[in-house]
C-alpha cells in the first residue's frame, strides 16, 4: 500500500505529531522525526485502519441491499384470480 497523501496532508499530520509529542510527553520532536514516524505509521499501522474502513463500508452497503431488498418486496402485487 503506498497512499498518495499531499503535501498538506502531510504537513498537517506531521504538526499534530508534534503537538501531540509536546503536550503530552513533553517532549519536542523535529520535522524529521516526526515525518519519520508518519512513514511508519501509514506504511505499518494505516493497512489496518484502511481495511477495518473497507469492512465498515461492505456492511453498510450490505444492509442498504438488505434494506433495498425489502422494499421491492413490498412493491410486489398479486397476480392471478383470488382463490375461492
Amino acid at each position: 500500500m503506498n497512499p498518495s497523501l499531499s503535501t498538506e496532508q502531510k504537513k498537517y499530520m506531521i504538526d499534530r505529531i508534534q503537538e501531540y509529542f509536546e503536550i503530552e510527553r513533553m517532549e519536542p520532536l523535529g520535522e524529521f522525526a516526526a515525518g519519520q514516524l508518519l512513514h511508519f505509521m501509514v506504511e505499518e499501522l494505516g493497512p489496518f485502519m484502511y481495511n477495518k474502513g473497507i469492512y465498515d463500508a461492505r456492511q453498510m452497503v450490505e444492509q442498504k441491499v438488505i434494506n433495498l431488498d425489502e422494499d421491492l418486496l413490498s412493491l410486489e402485487r398479486t397476480a392471478g384470480r383470488p382463490k375461492r
